[in-house]
């Protein structure tokens, strides 16, 4: 009976102390968002607002006629930059256009840099955004002009820049291509284990074959050490075969046909590995998704519907697009 009773002394004393928590939590909730606090993802005072939020949807969504026009512009500045750079390097044109297209470099240089520092300031998380694959892109489009202050060889590296147009294809809007995207991105992460395991075979089997046929052929026709055959037999094996070695023996002519034929046969074993993939997805139709954005992991392609952001869990802002007329 004593240890009943202590049983529910210690349950009541643990409700307690969940409704004081709970009523702590509640009080936290009713204070006014502040710097020396940390909101959570889902709260709105964390969310972007005002100007923010006007220029984030503008520079990082295309689903507004801004947006789009900002998109179509950035594409023009970047295929401009390209030509310039390409241009520049041929000696009969930079023997006449070399000072103004360098007065265009630097142009596009102050426009990429604005536009850099503004994605900056607009996200949430600034060092996020900087270490995310487009933001290292976005960074390594700028350096080049910089460097080249100090390492003028460094200035061919602009043509990095092109990488950023992977970014700015999605104003086009064509929901084929937007799906079939996904699909084949979906399909390669579903197969990367099988691909791996063929990989993996295809290395042994290079290993091998090089490994006999610098028992077989020797030094003496080329084959100076295994890596140099490994090497042979991985040019051989793709089917590309730069001929800078050869055999010579019978021996190591039948060795290398047999691994021509095998190259044949291993194009088409992860070729049909993906393919199957995307056919079994067939099956289930994936929706169209937008260019909405998440404000904490600036993941995009979520749906119109979407309340919360498929890779974080973070709560959507509200779908900022054009509404038809």
């Amino acid at each position: 009976m004593r240890r009943r009773r202590d049983e529910t002394k210690r349950v009541l004393e643990l409700l307690r102390r969940i409704d004081f928590q709970r009523g702590k939590r509640g009080q936290a909730d009713a204070l006014p968002y502040s710097a020396g606090m940390s909101a959570l993802p889902d709260e709105p005072a964390a969310a972007l607002h005002g100007w923010r939020l006007r220029v984030y949807t503008v520079i990082f969504e295309a689903d507004t006629r801004a947006g789009r026009w900002f998109d179509h512009a950035l594409i023009a500045l970047i295929l401009l930059s390209v030509a310039v750079v390409t241009a520049d390097s041929v000696p009969a044109i930079n023997a006449r256009l070399h000072q103004p297209f360098q007065v265009a470099e630097w142009l596009f240089t102050a426009a990429f840099t604005i536009e850099y520092l503004a994605r900056l300031a607009t996200v949430r998380h600034p060092l996020r955004y900087a270490t995310s694959f487009f933001g290292v892109i976005d960074l390594l489009a700028l350096l080049p002009t910089y460097l080249a202050l100090l390492l003028p060889e460094v200035h061919a590296l602009i043509d990095v820049r092109v990488l950023r147009l992977l970014r700015v294809f999605r104003i086009f809007k064509l929901s084929a291509y937007v799906v079939e995207y996904r699909s084949l991105g979906h399909a390669l992460r579903t197969s990367r284990r099988k691909i791996t395991v063929f990989i993996t075979g295809v290395l042994m089997i290079v290993l091998v074959m090089g490994t006999l046929m610098y028992v077989v052929e020797g030094p003496e026709n080329g084959f100076t050490s295994i890596p140099t055959a490994v090497y042979w037999a991985i040019t051989t094996m793709t089917t590309v075969g730069f001929g800078d070695i050869t055999p010579r023996t019978e021996l190591g002519r039948f060795i290398s046909s047999v691994m021509m034929l095998l190259g044949w046969g291993t194009l088409a074993v992860p070729t049909g590995i993906v393919t199957a993939e995307m056919a079994s997805q067939r099956l289930a139709p994936m929706r169209t998704p937008t260019t909405r954005t998440c404000h904490e992991c600036l993941t995009e392609g979520h749906l119109p519907e979407a309340v919360y952001c498929f890779h974080c869990g973070a709560q959507l802002p509200a779908w900022q697009h054009d509404t038809p007329a």
